[in-house]
């Protein structure tokens, strides 16, 4: 049977009527947000780094929580510490840059929490049924609350080629040893005929994992944690990793991470928004970034992976560029592989709102 996704489309970069369609397809899925008077909900998503200017704007997550709040509950917005370099490596950080991006709660009508801890490490430990990854660790309210609502703003992203609800909670809702856990298959290497020894690389790596010997640049793989932040550096392109080795296994661990998360759930929605799709993910693109596909809307569906399907079939059909910007992604892999895991499911009925 084929979950339904829902889909408004919204194609030029104006905020109102961004807001404006929002609201309209709230109106249509209100029946999917069954929250109780004081139910504490969880909003997940990202503000991206500080170079980052295409997040999600404080104005949509502001409608959701209004939306959320006139049912009497009680919602709260949440991210996680990252790995790479960037100002959201510890708490302290992280909300100093939410502030400064707009998701204070006087602007946006909820607390932004940063629900792993301080520097990344409290939560609490699973062991999980999965061929490719034993133990995760992830936030301490994980388990104890009903409801979960996701919002990801689509992009690429340097390793599974598109980044949405799924890699979203996979990534984004676990500690940051999980983190590198899920990274740990990636190594990358160096081409010494193409290196200018201009160590950004260096400066970039979170592990410390490379430096200069014998007049070239070494990546140590014992201390590489494979989060690709080399890769996004090097202008010359002087960094190698043999996606096809190691990629496939990033995809599988995604998707269990992600299955025993929403486990954790009864009622779990998710909102993916279809503008501004930049080549890197919000972690890392910047002002400059190449855009992959232009403006397209905003989709919704309790289906998580029927809705990260469609919106790469939207993506396609706009003539989007995503497949050719990120050829070695393995978002198929990773589609096909969460089919085979009940995750969701692959055919969907798109509902045009």
């Amino acid at each position: 049977m084929k979950s339904d996704v829902y889909f408004i489309e919204v194609s030029e970069a104006n905020l109102e009527k961004r807001c404006l369609a929002l609201s309209k397809l709230l109106e249509k899925i209100s029946h999917f947000l069954p929250y109780e008077k004081d139910e504490l909900v969880p909003i997940k998503f990202t503000i991206g780094d500080s170079t980052c200017v295409y997040n999600l704007s404080p104005e949509l997550v502001k409608i959701m929580v209004t939306k959320i709040k006139a049912k009497k509950a009680k919602p709260f917005v949440f991210d996680t510490n990252v790995i790479y370099s960037g100002e959201r490596q510890n708490a302290v950080d992280h909300l100093t840059l939410a502030q400064n991006k707009g998701f204070a709660q006087v602007k946006i009508g909820a607390p932004y929490i940063v629900a792993d801890g301080l520097i990344g490490q409290d939560g609490k430990e699973f062991e999980i049924s999965s061929e490719v990854i034993k133990k995760i660790k992830v936030p301490s309210f994980i388990g104890t609350l009903d409801s979960l609502l996701v919002l990801s703003h689509a992009t690429g992203h340097i390793i599974s080629g598109y980044a949405g609800s799924i890699k979203n909670v996979a990534m984004g809702m676990v500690c940051r040893p999980t983190k590198l856990t899920q990274h740990s298959s990636i190594k990358p290497h160096t081409i010494k005929d193409k290196c200018t020894l201009c160590r950004s690389c260096i400066a970039a790596c979170p592990a410390g994992a490379i430096e200069v010997k014998s007049n070239r640049v070494i990546i140590n793989p014992d201390l590489c944690v494979g989060c690709g932040e080399c890769l996004c550096a090097c202008r010359f392109d002087a960094i190698f990793i043999n996606w096809h080795e190691n990629s496939d296994i990033f995809a599988e661990r995604l998707v269990d991470v992600a299955q025993f998360i929403l486990s954790k759930f009864k009622n779990k929605f998710f909102i993916n928004f279809l503008f501004d799709i930049t080549k890197e993910c919000d972690c890392i693109s910047n002002k400059n970034d190449e855009m992959v596909a232009g403006d397209i809307g905003i989709l919704a569906s309790g289906d998580i992976l029927s809705l990260d399907k469609a919106t790469m079939d939207l993506i396609d059909k706009h003539h989007g560029t995503l497949r050719e910007a990120r050829p070695q992604g393995v978002f198929n892999k990773m589609f096909s592989y969460a089919q085979e895991k009940k995750l969701g499911n692959l055919e969907y009925n798109l509902i045009k709102v």
